[in-house]
């Protein structure tokens, strides 16, 4: 299985008594965004499917991919991927489409990070998930601990036009 991890893009600043759940993202960026999935596109992401946290942000960004990818499903939203749920919970959640070919999950930092290092079996991994970037790492078993392999890693700073 391909598994893509994308953070989603430039969000906007809270705004007095707006919940962090509610921003939405800024036309910056939407614009960082769109560069990192034409790359993508580019190099051949096709996700079967795509996974949301419910924030606002992530939702725009994987509505984003969606559009992009010409992404026909819904996209499943899952508390698992909330800015600070466990990795191992974002783990059986891919366990449980084990079936397909190429997930895509967008979600937030430090969740991002953490589980790159988490599906990579190297947890001393400190990695900087740029926003709006994008991690491209494939798992062949699934058992209780993953073992991915990185096969690459995209920021907005590479996929400049």
């Amino acid at each position: 299985m391909e598994i893509y991890l994308l953070r989603h893009a430039i969000a906007e600043d809270a705004r007095q008594g707006q919940r962090d759940s509610d921003r939405a993202l800024t036309d910056a960026g939407r614009e960082k965004l769109r560069r990192v999935l034409k790359r993508a596109r580019a190099a051949g992401l096709n996700p079967d499917l795509i996974l949301s946290s419910p924030y606002r942000r992530a939702l725009e960004t994987a509505a984003a991919a969606a559009a992009a990818f010409g992404y026909e499903g819904k996209v499943v939203i899952t508390q698992a991927l909330i800015p600070n749920a466990s990795p191992q919970g974002v783990w059986e959640e891919i366990r449980r489409h084990r079936e397909e070919a190429a997930i895509l999950l967008a979600g937030h930092e430090p969740q991002m990070s953490a589980l790159a290092a988490f599906l990579l079996n190297s947890p001393a991994l400190v990695l900087e998930m740029k926003k709006a970037g994008l991690i491209r790492m494939d798992c062949d078993q699934f058992g209780p601990q993953p073992r991915c392999v990185l096969k690459w890693m995209l920021t907005p700073a590479l996929a400049v036009e």
